[in-house]
């Protein structure tokens, strides 16, 4: 087939997309993740989580056969006026533009807004619309007077058609936790049947001894405070755990005196739509009678001083994790979290030692924790690479943060080379 059997558009958003037809191509993609479903991009725009004053005016873009309208390819993109909720940072590159009087926003983002989760972008059927989609996204660029199209967290096939096209690569590192698995039959014979994690002290038994110790007197510590945690999964998610949870996502942002991303409406449509992906650990504190708060008490009262009033202990909702679920690719990740008070250890324990130990329990493969953190390595998570491919207009600006690019990758492979030397586990497992 020759471009002229296709049809290039360019729709005010995935929402203007037949639901039925991207999540049709989003399957037959080599890595689909929740975040790439029409349910969770058309809720970032019908929340007013992107759009209107945001920054990120969406723009897919679509490529349909010529003969009878099929969708051949589709990618999510942003015009965007600023660089914030992307986690590839270019505040460098902005600031390089404006020292020299030339303008870098708008630019073009092809990505999941506010979510670092690598996976497939570029939705096509096949290498030749692929090829036609990276195009198009060059020409909406020009013709919108952007300086340059960011493809971020992508797969292979998306950074395959990038450098075919002369798009530059940029490095860069996440934390993910990896179960073992099964080995069967053994590689050689005698060769130990290796098994996925028993449970959370199964895990712990695998690192070295140092951090072994340092994640017990953590979790001690939480239980000394009177803190417990209850897991609460998809369509057992109440309006009012979507409250609580959204008031300590709140939270989080104020203490860093910024503005949450994600609007209540956004969750509320997860809910609606996609409730079986996300997994919600809430945190509870024991407090004597009189200090009863306001969020509901899924628990009730502790046996302890029962029946008399004034040694009554009650539980009090402080703190909540939100991981979301591919339960098909046995795949979470580490999302928001936020507290109403800050109790030590209790961050470590909402975000990555509950959701190991459920991941754990539930025999999944993997838990992505997110954008940068070394200190995840302590705690059983490992570097993986991450990547992403820029397209930049003006030819001198190119040439120079293409040769920041090439110094840049040779310090990430020697950074990761460092990582790997400091494994936490036990004879140096990665």
């Amino acid at each position: 087939m020759t471009e002229n059997d296709y049809v290039i558009e360019v729709v005010p958003g995935v929402a203007a997309i037949e639901a039925a037809d991207w999540d049709a191509l989003l399957s037959a993609q080599a890595q689909p993740t929740p975040f790439m479903r029409h349910a969770y991009l058309a809720a970032m725009e019908t929340s007013g989580s992107v759009g209107g004053d945001t920054g990120w005016e969406p723009v897919a873009l679509t490529v349909r056969l010529r003969d009878g309208g099929a969708l051949a390819a589709a990618a999510p993109a942003y015009l965007k006026t600023h660089s914030y909720g992307e986690y590839v940072f270019d505040w460098a590159w902005a600031d390089a533009y404006r020292r020299y009087g030339v303008p870098y926003y708008p630019k073009l983002l092809v990505a999941v807004p506010f979510t670092p989760v690598p996976g497939s972008r570029l939705l096509a059927r096949d290498a030749p619309a692929r090829a036609l989609l990276l195009r198009a996204l060059g020409a909406l660029a020009r013709e919108t007077e952007c300086s340059s199209v960011h493809l971020l967290f992508g797969d292979e096939a998306d950074y395959d058609a990038a450098r075919a096209n002369g798009w530059m690569m940029r490095q860069g590192v996440q934390f993910h936790w990896h179960n073992r698995h099964d080995v069967a039959p053994p590689a050689e014979a005698g060769a130990p049947i290796v098994l996925p994690y028993a449970d959370f002290a199964d895990f712990l038994a695998s690192l070295q001894r140092d951090k072994r110790k340092k994640i017990a007197q953590e979790r001690r510590r939480v239980g000394e405070a009177g803190v417990t945690f209850e897991t609460i999964e998809g369509a057992r998610l109440t309006e009012a755990d979507w409250d609580f949870f959204h008031a300590c996502y709140r939270q989080t942002y104020a203490e860093h005196f910024s503005t949450p991303y994600l609007t209540r409406e956004f969750f509320a449509r997860m809910q609606d739509t996609m409730p079986d992906h996300w997994v919600m650990f809430v945190a509870s504190r024991g407090v004597a009678a009189g200090g009863r708060s306001a969020a509901p008490e899924r628990d009730g009262p502790s046996p302890s001083g029962a029946g008399s009033a004034a040694g009554q202990v009650v539980k009090r909702r402080v703190a909540c994790s939100l991981i979301a679920v591919d339960r098909a690719a046995g795949a979470a990740f580490g999302r928001y979290w936020g507290a109403l008070e800050s109790i030590p250890y209790v961050h470590f324990e909402a975000c990555y030692y509950q959701p190991l130990q459920w991941c754990i329990a539930n025999r999944f493969r993997r838990f992505e924790g997110g954008a940068q953190g070394e200190h995840k390595m302590a705690r059983g998570l490992m570097p993986a690479r991450t990547q992403s491919a820029h397209w930049i207009a003006e030819p001198e600006f190119a040439r120079a943060i293409g040769s920041h690019l090439k110094q840049e990758s040779g310090s990430i492979d020697e950074y990761l080379s460092e990582l790997d030397d400091r494994s936490p586990f036990k004879g140096g497992q990665k």
